[in-house]
């Protein structure tokens, strides 16, 4: 799959594709409807399949800090596109120009002359442009002047419901990780690299893999049952703290995991870690005597559920 960083990197040999356009976070059962359609047009008319994306989404660029939570990093986005044979991305900056261009600008610079579409695959509710202005009815008159074709997404439900972000985000939060399997289609998991940390839980005798997830606002807070595999594919069960660690003045999320009766070394691996159980909320504890009992109880409740599961 290729990656297209911005606007600016489109050449002449991006001309010409099927393409759709979204967040597409978490790649979810719905999303992956929306790729086998696309799939299906580009494969009809023998052109390569286009994801536009945004980076940073609109959300996080007017409302950062009432912005939802993200269910999947832009890299592990890329990885699970890539698995559902997207022949190329089109990263876009979301920065203040992007946002003050019109639907029509949108429509006339991008789709028609840096990529010339021959078929766009939107949600019949889908809005762009500055303050919105643009909508599905305007994208098929825009189609029909440009010569163009455009196709409304196909809904996927479950247990009669509409598959959406939305919708796993609110599974996530009710740490129903069995039903969230069902609606991803996998197991959900946060991916990242082993970087160094301050080290403070393994003077607890508890060392823990530090993952840097950068600006991943990650929807589960507190700690749980994991699961992580390793670089090298081997899987070991262990215990995970995702917050931004109160007790010593934390300001940016981290997820530390304690991997059990393990004792390689991880820097600068790539960890993906699976969750599997709840086990209680972040808090701030008065001292670090009272954070190292947290701790290895945590430890403990995690090791008498996998004994329990088997897993």
């Amino acid at each position: 799959m290729e990656l297209i960083r911005s606007i600016h990197n489109l050449r002449q040999k991006h001309s010409g594709c099927v393409a759709t356009i979204g967040k597409f976070d978490g790649v979810h059962l719905g999303h992956k409807q929306i790729l086998a359609q696309l799939r299906a047009k580009a494969t009809e008319l023998s052109l390569p399949s286009l994801v536009i994306l945004f980076e940073p989404h609109p959300a996080e660029f007017f409302v950062a800090d009432k912005a939802p939570v993200r269910l999947t990093s832009l890299a592990a986005k890329l990885t699970y596109l890539a698995e559902q044979g997207v022949d190329r991305v089109l990263c876009l900056s979301f920065n203040a120009k992007l946002s003050a261009m019109t639907a029509e600008q949108f429509v006339q610079d991008l789709l028609v002359e840096k990529l010339a579409i021959a078929h766009f695959v939107v949600g019949d509710d889908f809005r762009f442009g500055r303050a919105r202005g643009g909508n599905f009815q305007m994208l098929q008159a825009e189609g029909e002047r440009h010569g163009f074709s455009v196709e409304s997404t196909i809904t996927h439900t479950l247990n009669d419901e509409r598959v959406s972000s939305t919708k796993v985000r609110q599974i996530l939060a009710e740490h129903d990780f069995e039903y969230a399997a069902q609606l991803l289609g996998r197991a959900f998991s946060i991916k990242g690299r082993v970087m160094h940390g301050q080290k403070l839980a393994r003077t607890f005798g508890v060392p823990t893999a530090n993952i840097k997830i950068g600006q991943f606002n990650p929807p589960l807070r507190g700690v749980f049952a994991v699961v992580a595999t390793l670089q090298n594919s081997e899987v070991v069960q262990g215990v995970a703290n995702i917050g931004k660690r109160p007790t010593v003045d934390g300001i940016k999320p981290i997820l530390e995991v304690h991997l059990f009766d393990f004792d390689g070394d991880l820097y600068g691996q790539k960890l993906s870690v699976e969750f599997k159980q709840f086990i209680r909320a972040e808090q701030k504890f008065a001292d670090l005597d009272q954070l190292k009992q947290a701790i290895l109880n945590d430890v403990e409740v995690a090791k008498k559920y996998f004994a329990t599961c088997n897993q």
